[in-house]
Parts: C-alpha cells; sequence; structure tokens
C-alpha cells in the first residue's frame, strides 16, 4: 500500500475531488479513482470524502494506493518492423496507435510486448514493465526508436540523450504557413489547468528547443522537418501549438478543424496528429560507430499527403 500526500494549490480549487485527482495521479483512470473514494481510501483531515466534494486551495488529502497487481509482460507478435538488431540494441519502427510500456489502461498490445516476442534478451534496467526502454514517442506518433538489449548498452544509450547527443528528426504537417529556420526555444511542463496535458506556461518547467530544419509550404499547411535537441514530453506538439501553428490532426493541441478548403478535406480522415519520427542517429553504445537510420512515412500520413501536394511537386523540389 502506498501513500500519497498531495496538497491542493490555488489554481486547483474549486473542482471535485474525483477529477482533481484524476489530474494530479498519473496513471489512474477517474473510475479508479471514484473505486479508492468508497473504499475510503482518501481522506482530508483524516476524514473520508465523497467523489463530488469540492476541493479548496491549502487542504492537504492524503490517497491510500494499493500496491499495483503488474505482471511481467507477455510476449505478443504484432510483427514488428525492426531496422536493425545486434547484441547491444534493437532499432524499430513504431507504428501509431502503439504505446510504448504497460500502464494503467495499455496491459497488453505494447511495444514492450511486441519486443519481448522478438527478443529475449532486453535489458533489465527499466524493471519488467519497461526492459530496454530508453526514450519513447507519443502513443499517436510513428517511427525510430531504439532499445537496449543489455545494461551497458542502456547505460550508454541513455547517457547520449541526457548529455543531447542523440540526433532526433521528425516529420510534420501543420496549420498554417512556417518558415524553415524557425528556433523555438520555450520551457515545457505539466499544465496547471489540465494535468494530462504539458505547456510552455506551467510554472514548473524544464528547457525544451525545436528547431524546424526545412519546410514546403501548401495552401494552408506546411511539410516542415524538425529537430530536436531535448525530449520532453509532448515537446514538438505544444511547441508547434504555442507559436500557432499545431500539428494537424492533434486533437489534444489544437490541430483538429470542421472545416476546411476543399483541397484540404483529405486531411479530416487522420484520426491521429501527422508527426512520424523520420530519422535517427546516435553513437554504438559498444564499438563507437555512428549509427543512422531513417524510416518513410508510414501508409496513413504519406495518402493523405499524396492528396494534397500540389501538382508540380517534383518540379519544384528537384
Amino acid at each position: 500500500m502506498a501513500r500519497e500526500d498531495l496538497l491542493v494549490s490555488p489554481d486547483e480549487s474549486g473542482v471535485r475531488i474525483d477529477r482533481y485527482l484524476t489530474g494530479v495521479l498519473s496513471g489512474t483512470s477517474r473510475s479508479q479513482i471514484q473505486r479508492l473514494i468508497k473504499d475510503g481510501k482518501v481522506t482530508i483531515a483524516g476524514e473520508a470524502v465523497s467523489a463530488n466534494r469540492i476541493v479548496k486551495a491549502g487542504e492537504a488529502i492524503a490517497v491510500e494506493i494499493p500496491a499495483p497487481v503488474s505482471p511481467r509482460p507477455q510476449p505478443e507478435d504484432h510483427n514488428l518492423d525492426i531496422v536493425y538488431q545486434d547484441a547491444d540494441l534493437i532499432v524499430v519502427n513504431k507504428p501509431a496507435g502503439m504505446v510504448v510500456h504497460p500502464a494503467a489502461g495499455h496491459a497488453e498490445g505494447t511495444l514492450v510486448n511486441a519486443l519481448l516476442h522478438e527478443v529475449d534478451d532486453l535489458s533489465g534496467i527499466g524493471g519488467e514493465l519497461r526492459p530496454g526502454i530508453v526514450h519513447r514517442l507519443d502513443r499517436g506518433t510513428s517511427g525510430l526508436m531504439v532499445v537496449a538489449k543489455n545494461d551497458r548498452a542502456h547505460l550508454e544509450l541513455s547517457r547520449q540523450f541526457h548529455d543531447r547527443e542523440v540526433e532526433k528528426e521528425y516529420i510534420a504537417l501543420v496549420w498554417g504557413v512556417v518558415q524553415a529556420g524557425k528556433r523555438i526555444d520555450l520551457p515545457i511542463g505539466r499544465d496547471p489547468a489540465d494535468r494530462k496535458k504539458m505547456s510552455a506556461k506551467a510554472r514548473r518547467a524544464r528547457s525544451a528547443v525545436t528547431r524546424i530544419t526545412a519546410a514546403l509550404q501548401m495552401e494552408g499547411v506546411t511539410l516542415i522537418h524538425v529537430a530536436i535537441a531535448t525530449g520532453r514530453t509532448h515537446q514538438i506538439r505544444v511547441h508547434l501549438s504555442e507559436i500557432g501553428h499545431p500539428i494537424v490532426g492533434d486533437g489534444v493541441y489544437g490541430g483538429l478543424r470542421r472545416r476546411v478548403a476543399g483541397d484540404l478535406r483529405p486531411l479530416l480522415a487522420l484520426d491521429r496528429p501527422f508527426l512520424h519520427a523520420g530519422r535517427l542517429a546516435f553513437v554504438h553504445p559498444t564499438d563507437g560507430r555512428k549509427m543512422e537510420f531513417e524510416a518513410p512515412l508510414p501508409h496513413d500520413l504519406q495518402l493523405v499527403l499524396d492528396q494534397i501536394l500540389p501538382e508540380d511537386y517534383e518540379r519544384s523540389t528537384s
């Protein structure tokens, strides 16, 4: 049994306690929180509360959380796209819709489940739920990831990510006109109004830098290449939204449009953000070789892009 002690801030005052706890306790659903409240596991000043209790600034809330039952993830065959593999690491092209590792509500169908089907020697540093995982991609983002197959490789790859030595480049389609060469330097932290989102307006934020390295401007949208020096949660999505150019299809950060010009109607078929990790480069953790990988746009993104590209695209970019 674990205990969480929380202090309600002025910004969080005035909401139902079940909504408040769902926002501040990561990995929990509202139904799980309501079950804890019903079982008397949520108290204020030692007294159990009801789910519709309104929290007030300065109140101390105690939450007793039962130890999670986390069975070891089971191998699952998901026809994983393996780009490269050796004794130290494996590089995969993650499909959109796949969560990286098991968590509340996602015990199956994750990248970890798929990896366990392909290899049996992943690094144990991440624990049973995150074996070999060095970095992450959002569920809705497709593209390249490197995974460690032993602890030595895990430590060295983690160091390279921490020291910003890994080159990561993404392809995104954004609303509006964006120029190549733009640098976005905005710190990112948990959104004070919505704990499931990230924001550049958070009081507790960490530095984040995003660069637009290439841009193809079309009528109403721009296809861009984005390089990131940092790897904050939702970084690219937040930064592009903050400068007024959210990623097409990103419903969390303002990228959905109900009405668009006729030429852009194919974009309404997207069911996820138009964001793909297309290039990954790092130094091999054992022999020091420069490793560089590229993954083309997946079918769903390429399909909508082909429908909106100008007819003279090849000539204008050759």
